[in-house]
């Protein structure tokens, strides 16, 4: 069975079908292969779907998609313009700072590009090259996914069981974040320098700052009250997601008043676009995983892992290894999806910190939607750019260097991910 899943998927993926239908498809092939009853099938992706947590992803994007469409970037932008804007390369760093502040209402990585795309890109590409705008949005949008909250930790831990807390994944991304954020501030500043790209804004101003943070205070405590809530034990993650829909709409009503009845349709329909593309994968890739469970496939992988290497370091290469290849193929949702249930209890027999092997895994990843052939950054940013793929990649290669740069820092040094959840208590 476990050939004609592998097989069926791959055949249906490269004819381009969408790889929901392509696991769906495989699996019944295999179900038929195998004799296996057919109730299964619909019981397994009842069983995968009908789970408490996963309704924070519904919910994180809707409160996402109503703060865009609140208008939340203009205050965003005007905050970091006010902090960084008037230094060489201050263009790219209110980008940069702008993306980091979205991502901690968003967390989805292609919401954040098409947001930053409509608002910074205009701005970029009169002061520096095209390419080079274009592709430091897509570098940027990848904070989405790793600065909390963000549904791929989400997709992940639930997938990987009881052993992985949504709160301690949230907070291992924290510190990561911010240094892959600093590293992409400092690659801008080299490169604008050696363009010489001329400076940008205003120069900074206590008081000009203040004064746009005390308007944009609104918008940068949503996080602090969802995030600090679920580290703080008050609720849980889904309970925070429809706090932040909550607070999101009450943004958009009342103090942007740019969120109309009209809108709402809108905004719940590409929402619920994205959950539903994250649902199919779910519930299809849930009877493969109970067909490979069948065949004992986890536990002959572990067995064959084990039997390569007995060192937990050389493991965690080797899954590293495995997930850039991964990445370069596979959209990210659907790797989690097929990879965490083999992987992520072979990590544990290694005694691999979950939380440390989770925050790798979701950082991979990550890094794959910028990585060429299926980086879907790429191609989100070059539609709404107008800029040809080649191109865009070419000057998303420095920024794909320093991500894996983060990666390895985070591999090497453990603690650059363990100790903001160690010492929140997780």
């Amino acid at each position: 069975m476990t050939a004609v899943v592998v097989v069926g998927f791959f055949a249906l993926a490269l004819l381009g079908m969408p790889l929901a239908f392509a696991l769906g498809f495989s699996a019944l092939a295999a179900m038929w292969v195998g004799d296996v009853e057919w109730l299964v099938f619909p019981q397994r992706m009842m069983y995968a779907l009908n789970a408490f947590p996963l309704l924070a992803i519904p919910c994180f994007m809707v409160a996402g998609e109503l703060m865009v469409e609140g208008g939340i970037m203009d205050r965003l932008i005007a905050l970091a313009n006010s902090l960084v804007g008037r230094v060489r390369g201050g263009l790219a760093h209110v980008t940069v700072v702008s993306a980091a502040s979205l991502a901690a209402v968003s967390g989805t990585a292609v919401a954040d590009a098409t947001a930053l795309t409509s608002t910074m890109l205009p701005s970029l590409e009169k002061y520096y090259s095209r390419g080079f705008g274009a592709a430091l949005i897509a570098a940027a949008a990848n904070l989405g996914p790793i600065i909390p909250p963000s549904a791929a930790m989400i997709v992940y831990a639930y997938m990987a069981g009881p052993s992985v807390s949504v709160g301690a994944l949230f907070m291992a991304g924290v510190v990561p974040g911010i240094i892959l954020a600093i590293a992409m501030m400092g690659w801008s500043t080299w490169v604008a320098r050696r363009e010489n790209f001329p400076p940008t804004g205003d120069a900074f101003s206590l008081v000009r700052f203040l004064a746009t943070l005390r308007r944009s205070a609104i918008v940068v405590a949503m996080p602090v009250v969802v995030i600090g809530g679920i580290v703080g034990g008050l609720f849980t993650a889904t309970e925070g997601s429809a706090i932040a829909v909550v607070y999101a709409l009450v943004i958009g009503v009342f103090v942007t008043k740019r969120v109309k009845l009209s809108s709402l349709p809108g905004v719940l329909f590409r929402a619920a676009l994205t959950t539903g593309v994250v649902g199919a994968l779910i519930a299809f890739a849930s009877a493969v995983t109970y067909l490979l469970t069948i065949d004992m496939v986890p536990a002959r992988l572990a067995a064959w892992v084990q039997g390569v290497t007995a060192d937990p370091t050389m493991f965690i290469l080797l899954v590293m290894v495995v997930l850039v290849i991964a990445g370069m193929f596979l959209e990210s949702n659907a790797a989690y999806i097929m990879l965490v249930p083999l992987l992520a209890p072979i990590a544990q027999g290694y005694g691999i910190d979950p939380i440390y092997f989770g925050f790798l895994f979701v950082l991979n990843l990550v890094i794959g939607m910028l990585t060429p052939p299926v980086g879907v950054l790429l191609f989100v940013v070059s539609s709404a750019a107008g800029i040809r793929i080649g191109d865009l990649t070419r000057h998303a290669l420095p920024f794909i260097a320093i991500q894996f740069a983060v990666l390895a820092l985070c591999i090497a040094f453990p603690a650059v991910v363990t100790t903001l959840p160690r010492w929140l208590g997780y």
